[in-house]
């Protein structure tokens, strides 16, 4: 299966978000690694400002670090501004951009040709010194000064997160501001080829941390210390933070989503993982996978178990492809036997990009509930989820594949292998 012709797609499109040509192809492989950094950069961006005009925005503010990562390829303290959201970034839809930035740390994103003019926060440091009455004002002010000059009398702007008092003090200078999170998400759910060449490098990162993690795997080594082999492999190839500390064990497997302990492996468990890490080029990249822990063989319940979550997974990669509606996603899935309903999964499928983006596809009895109707679309990754748990049983399995949507069906981008002793065919 050949990775999607993007320059076809741009034709093809339902919203027309420009789409950029395609990355070349690097050893052979189906889905290319190589990439133009600046070209990445561009297409994000170019694609933001194609959402902008459809939407009606004369600029954007963001404050979310995915999104001026996404809009700039700009990253400062990542981990901080998710907390504190005081760093910012102006986007005009004609216009400079302008990075209000941390005091003394404008150098870190100067250097970037996406970021035309460096300015300091207007409210840095405001709410850890009860400073947000007296930092609105002069925000709303500067921020309203640049619609001004570049809206074109254009008043709709979008601010994707920020304080009560920073939405307030736009509307005072006579704004129309509008949460843009949605829009902006929504713009992202299509990769350009140079987005899928890091996802694809952020994937073999943390398929060599896992490969770490199972080689590792033995009676006494705690939870605790497989989690700190992954996390510190994807930091040693070149990833950023693992979002969660799902890695766990034994009766810990069941129900799903626990978090890494200090809790001892002991003979014949089930060792489960997901790796929900933000790889290299901050982009995601999220499998799971479910493991014997030896001596001797898993029990016929562990291996039923394992056959349920392994088939749940592959009918339900076998029926993606571009065109489908999410609502038939949902009914046409695998059918979970319904001893093991409760412990279901949230999700069907969800997107994949700088996080775990959209779309997210609930099972058809959640489906009103959690999802949206929408259509798979070619460019999209997502991920294929499957746990298989029952309540009052011990053991849960958990496994995931990540994939990209192509004009024709899809292509995996996770390979890691399935635990052979687990596929075992005897139940």
């Amino acid at each position: 299966m050949s990775i999607v012709d993007f320059e076809k797609l741009t034709d093809n499109e339902p919203d027309q978000f420009p789409v950029v040509p395609s990355a070349p192809m690097a050893n052979g492989d189906s889905i290319p690694t190589a990439f133009d950094p600046v070209q990445l950069r561009a297409g994000r961006l170019q694609r933001l400002r194609a959402m902008m005009a459809e939407q009606g925005y004369a600029a954007l503010v963001l404050f979310d670090p995915y999104n001026q990562r996404y809009a700039t390829g700009s990253r400062n303290m990542f981990g901080y501004f998710l907390r504190n959201s005081t760093r910012y970034i102006y986007v005009p839809l004609e216009g400079p951009v302008i990075l209000f930035e941390y005091p003394g740390s404008a150098h870190v994103s100067t250097w970037l040709e996406t970021i035309d003019e460096s300015r300091t926060s207007k409210v840095v440091w405001s709410a850890v010194n009860q400073r947000d009455k007296m930092s609105s004002d002069p925000f709303g002010i500067e921020i309203a000064e640049l619609m001004e000059e570049h809206g074109r009398g254009n008043r709709k702007i979008g601010l994707d997160r920020c304080s009560m008092n920073l939405a307030r003090s736009l509307e005072a200078q006579g704004l129309d501001v509008f949460d843009c999170m949605q829009d902006t998400l929504h713009c992202r759910r299509i990769k350009t080829p140079e987005e899928i060449a890091c996802l694809a490098q952020s994937m073999a990162g943390s398929e060599a941390a896992v490969a770490e993690v199972e080689a590792a795997i033995k009676p006494g080594i705690t939870e605790n210390e497989l989690f700190a082999i992954m996390y510190g492999d994807v930091i040693r190839q070149g990833g950023e933070f693992i979002e969660t500390r799902l890695l766990n064990s034994g009766p810990r497997t069941n129900p799903w989503f626990n978090e890494a302990s200090d809790r001892v492996i002991r003979p014949g468990e089930l060792v489960a993982l997901d790796t929900d890490t933000i790889g290299c080029h901050g982009y995601y990249s999220d499998f799971s996978r479910t493991f014997h822990v030896g001596p001797g063989r898993p029990s016929a319940y562990q291996k039923s178990l394992y056959r349920m979550a392994y088939d749940q997974v592959h009918h339900n990669m076998g029926i993606l492809k571009p065109g489908m509606s999410y609502l038939e996603i949902a009914e046409q899935a695998w059918k979970i036997p319904e001893r093991f309903l409760d412990r279901r999964y949230p999700s069907i499928i969800h997107g994949v990009g700088m996080h775990g983006e959209t779309p997210l596809v609930a099972h058809h009895m959640d489906f009103d509930r959690f999802s949206k109707d929408g259509i798979l679309e070619p460019g999209m990754v997502v991920s294929v989820e499957s746990y298989i748990g029952e309540v009052g049983a011990a053991d849960g399995v958990k496994l995931e594949e990540e994939v990209l949507v192509t004009e024709t069906g899809i292509e995996k981008l996770s390979r890691y292998p399935f635990d052979e002793a687990l596929l075992d065919r005897e139940v």
